[in-house]
């Protein structure tokens, strides 16, 4: 079975990324531990099969700073509601798991909406629905409908930033739109 060619400019971040992790693994980051790492990099994208990572060619600074910083801050606020909850509230917490359907179809935007979700404190994504683009979450202190939506307004609040930051421009004239209405 022959693959469509990745072009370098598309695979590119992957190697860098495999050569990054190759010279953390070691502990090393000296010239000739990278070069290594950079022909095993090669090596491995070459002969296993990775589907590729749909890059949109747009990157915005303007919009990864603040989001950082609005990320930092909901993971810090976040861990002292979930201290909260288990020091006070106990096993009278409610938990719900709850499905929010993304508007980007692509991976990475997909991906990345999982992740941040998952690393703030009290909800996990469960499951992916690739084909709908539907993030499971569950999530901790959901007690009404209320809770519900404002968990999936927040959800679509982080891709929609992810989008600004990465997305494709299809993507963020939804996004401006949706913010104009």
């Amino acid at each position: 079975m022959s693959r469509r060619r990745i072009s370098l400019r598309q695979e590119l971040p992957l190697l860098v990324w495999l050569v990054i992790v190759w010279g953390a693994l070691w502990q090393d980051f000296s010239p000739g531990n990278l070069l290594f790492g950079a022909l095993l990099a090669i090596a491995v994208a070459r002969l296993f099969y990775l589907p590729p990572v749909e890059l949109s060619g747009r990157f915005n600074v303007r919009h990864a700073i603040p989001f950082a910083l609005m990320f930092l801050g909901r993971v810090v606020v976040a861990s002292f509601q979930i201290l909260y909850l288990a020091a006070v509230r106990g096993p009278k917490v409610h938990n719900a798991v709850v499905a929010v359907t993304l508007r980007s179809h692509q991976d990475l935007i997909v991906t990345a909406t999982g992740h941040v979700i998952s690393l703030i404190p009290g909800s996990l994504v469960v499951e992916v629905d690739r084909s709908t683009s539907t993030l499971y979450l569950h999530a901790i202190n959901i007690s009404s409908a209320e809770d519900v939506e404002n968990l999936r307004n927040e959800v679509r609040d982080i891709e929609a930033r992810l989008i600004r930051i990465m997305g494709t421009n299809e993507e963020l004239a939804i996004v401006r739109a949706e913010a104009a209405a």
